[in-house]
């Protein structure tokens, strides 16, 4: 992946939303991503914040279609219907 992330997530109702801004080749894109605070305990036990899990996601995202491809807004539980592998791979790490 040769996309620079910028990740920056802030509290919300039950959660965190995330704003992330794909640059590399050609003109930056940004997403908005929701993480449940559920979503973050099963799939980053442990961690305290999404961050990680958000630039992982992204990276899983990125190696399957180009930041354009990549929904404007979504939930981050949205993904494996897209993906089934996403949880499987993302808890591998």
């Amino acid at each position: 992946m040769t996309e620079a992330l910028d990740v920056r997530c802030d509290p919300a109702p039950g959660g965190w939303t995330c704003r992330v801004t794909v640059g590399g080749p050609g003109a930056p894109t940004s997403h908005d991503v929701l993480v449940s605070a559920a979503d973050l305990a099963r799939l980053a036990p442990g961690a305290e914040d999404p961050d990680d899990l958000v630039r992982r996601s992204f990276a899983f995202l990125l190696a399957r279609e180009p930041k354009e491809s990549i929904l404007r807004e979504f939930d981050v539980s949205d993904i494996p219907r897209y993906f089934p592998e996403f949880e499987r791979e993302i808890a591998a790490g």
